[in-house]
């Protein structure tokens, strides 16, 4: 046990040697800090991030024929139909019709109403 604590000690400050000295195991105090990090990626990253997925889970669910969308990839058009998990858009100038993924939809701009 001697040479191991000598070797710890001179080889790597800190390491096992800081584990061999705790007496009999860990207690809430020594788990407060990770917790505190936990909560602190909780609220900053994960939190934000469902409230995101759920605002574009809405917005694909609403989706309707003549709404304006723009897609991951940066394609303008209107839908045309709707299927279950695709969709088809009239892209300009040509009225091309493209059928496309829901998942690649970014933001939707409605119809307007007067045209």
């Amino acid at each position: 046990m001697e040479i191991i604590l000598s070797g710890v000690a001179s080889g790597m400050a800190g390491g096992l040697a800081f584990w061999l000295q705790l007496p009999g195991g860990g207690s809430l105090l020594t788990l407060a800090p990770l917790l505190f990090i936990f909560a602190i990626f909780y609220f900053l990253l994960i939190m934000p991030q469902q409230r995101k997925q759920k605002k574009w889970q809405l917005m694909l669910s609403e989706l309707k024929n003549g709404d304006k969308i723009v897609t991951s990839g940066g394609l303008r058009g209107t839908i045309v139909s709707l299927k279950d998990d695709a969709l088809t858009l009239r892209v300009p100038p040509d009225n091309l019709k493209l059928e496309i993924s829901r998942a690649s939809v970014v933001s939707v701009t409605p119809a307007e109403e007067g045209k």
